[in-house]
């Protein structure tokens, strides 16, 4: 008896998604993104100023993006993702739609929904679309994973270390400052 196909999903049917409803699409798979909390929330503002502050205080010519902000990994129909934070150093990626292509430094930050997604499907996808730097967030474990993607390198910190930024040397963010 044959397998049953699994339906492929394009980047219209994320548009086509009812209103109010988030999912994102990896190799044409679609996967729900439920809200997240006020932790959550918390983390990515003290993340999006600290970043944001750093570049507009040293000229900087990336740019830092929350979600819901639309990235078009690998420039095709079937890949389409949300992350919390993505730094873009390349203007040419960035239109009114999102950025197409990898962005330079990605953050997820997890929620009780997205362990599997983040640790293990972003992760891959991540490294194999270009991303430089991938950090996940993860406030229940008391932990920061660093992967330095274009160094091959990964560092574990916890809330209480000072993170040094990959992409920009001289740049490290205190995580003992951010309420969680």
């Amino acid at each position: 008896m044959p397998l049953p196909r699994e339906q492929i999903y394009t980047i219209e049917d994320i548009y086509h998604l009812p209103d109010g409803q988030r999912a994102e699409l990896i190799d044409g798979q679609m996967y729900d993104m439920a809200p997240p909390g006020r932790r959550h929330q918390r983390i990515l503002s003290a993340l999006h100023l600290a970043i944001g502050n750093y570049i507009n205080t040293n000229n900087g010519s990336c740019e830092v993006d929350i979600a819901p902000f639309a990235v078009f990994l690998d420039e095709d129909d079937y890949n389409y993702v949300e992350p919390d934070l993505s730094v873009i150093c390349d203007p040419g990626k960035l239109t009114d739609r999102g950025c197409n292509g990898a962005p330079d430094w990605i953050i997820e930050i997890v929620s009780p929904g997205s362990r599997r997604m983040d640790y293990m499907i972003k992760l891959f996808k991540y490294r194999s679309a270009g991303v430089r730097e991938y950090w996940i967030v993860d406030s229940d474990k008391d932990r920061i994973m660093v992967y330095d993607f274009a160094g091959d390198e990964t560092a574990e910190y916890t809330f209480s270390d000072v993170v040094p930024v990959g992409i920009y040397p001289g740049f490290s963010i205190d995580f003992n400052t951010i309420r969680v």
